[in-house]
């Protein structure tokens, strides 16, 4: 997705130079024309990109048309699906609307080259569009829409026109790719999110429950306080509507459910907590922490007769933070570890949080896993950005 941005931010620097140069050689009469020109170039190209990453509709290309005719310098802009004009602003709106068949403005065009039509089909008397550059937006070999700037003369128009409309297409296209890679994102951070949540029921419901059966009549308050717990728990972990929580609140249900464990555990689960305060408004996908610890007490700390102690670390480095959760178990090996970050190993969990990570942060931020030579235990290091635009918690 990295590479993607770059491509449409270097697209974005091309429109506007283009355009600015366009501009240039039109006759203004203003104070600093070069730089007046490039401002106004540089904020329309950047005004559309936050519509067109919602996807090519006509709720998205309706607030960009306005954008692409000043980046252009057309008399009109049109941004369709191929088939029906999806927006369009400037001359000829008194009767160029959203719907209308494309075929009303332009011929039909197969080919994803850019093309001039010098005679434009529209039949309305009063429309004062005489000409058009035809920009076809197509991602990876597939044609998505036509960008369409009309102009009020007939006649040639200039080559530099037709490069910056050329270049104006190719940045809404970019865009418009960009929008499907991230839904494909997160759609696939919405499976792997299903798939933890499978895993996590019959195992985590199964052991809460047969703690809580064990306290029924022995100690009734407590297995009603546990009882609760677990409903909290549970509707934490299954809510469908919460993508992204706090740090804080994934560790106040990572409580809940080590107060389950500890249920089971008695004595034999020792758990130190340490997060730094500064760190507990980052935002990260929800169920991101409570399977590293489920790890730590299932792989480090049940199979040992005499239990173990489990660590939770909270560091603020800066701009980022690191979550470390540890044990002192027997540890595991740098081929299985590497094995379940990249989802190979018998489990989910480990693969299925490094996964969202990357998908929701980027390259660059998820989980490790370390283990010192000659110690015991393993530890799991998560890295993520205290902030990042467009990742809020519900």
């Amino acid at each position: 997705m990295d590479v993607v941005l770059g491509v449409v931010l270097g697209m974005v620097l091309a429109a506007s130079l283009a355009a600015a140069w366009r501009l240039l050689r039109a006759p203004r009469r203003v104070l600093d024309p070069g730089g007046a020109a490039m401002q106004a170039a540089v904020h329309a190209a950047t005004a559309i990109l936050p519509h067109l990453r919602r996807g090519l509709s006509a709720e998205s290309a309706a607030p960009a048309v306005a954008h692409l005719r000043v980046l252009t310098g057309a008399s009109a802009v049109a941004l369709t699906d191929g088939g029906v004009l999806l927006a369009f602003d400037g001359a000829g709106d008194d009767h160029h609307r959203a719907g209308d068949p494309v075929a009303g403005l332009i011929r039909a065009h197969r080919d994803a080259r850019v093309h001039i039509e010098s005679r434009l089909t529209c039949e309305h008397p009063g429309c004062p569009l005489r000409s058009a550059i035809v920009a076809p937006l197509v991602i990876r070999d597939r044609r998505v829409g036509t960008l369409i700037a009309g102009f009020e003369r007939l006649g040639r128009l200039r080559l530099e026109e037709s490069r910056v409309v050329a270049e104006a297409g190719a940045l809404v296209a970019a865009m418009v790719e960009l929008s499907e890679v991230e839904a494909q994102g997160e759609r696939l951070a919405r499976a792997e999110l299903s798939a933890l949540r499978a895993q996590i029921s019959p195992h985590f419901i199964h052991n809460a429950l047969t703690a809580v059966a064990s306290f029924i009549h022995s100690r009734p308050e407590e297995a009603r306080e546990l009882l609760i717990e677990f409903s909290e728990f549970i509707r934490y972990a299954f809510a469908r509507q919460r993508p992204y929580v706090t740090l804080a609140d994934e560790l106040r249900y990572v409580e809940k459910y080590l107060r389950l464990e500890q249920a089971r555990f008695g004595d034999r689960l020792r758990v130190r907590v340490q997060v730094d305060p500064a760190v507990l408004p980052a935002v990260l996908p929800v169920l991101s922490l409570q399977p590293l610890v489920e790890n730590a007490v299932r792989h480090g700390i049940e199979a040992r007769p005499e239990g173990g102690l489990l660590g939770i670390e909270g560091r603020d480095l800066g701009s980022d933070v690191e979550l470390r959760v540890s044990d002192d178990g027997e540890g595991i090996d740098p081929e299985r570890a590497a094995a379940a970050l990249a989802g190979r190993g018998p489990g989910i969990g480990l693969g299925n949080v490094h996964g969202r990570l990357v998908a929701t942060f980027g390259e660059g931020y998820g989980l490790a896993v370390e283990r010192d030579d000659g110690a015991p235990g393993t530890t799991v290091v998560m890295t993520l950005p205290k902030f990042r635009a467009g990742v809020r918690a519900a």
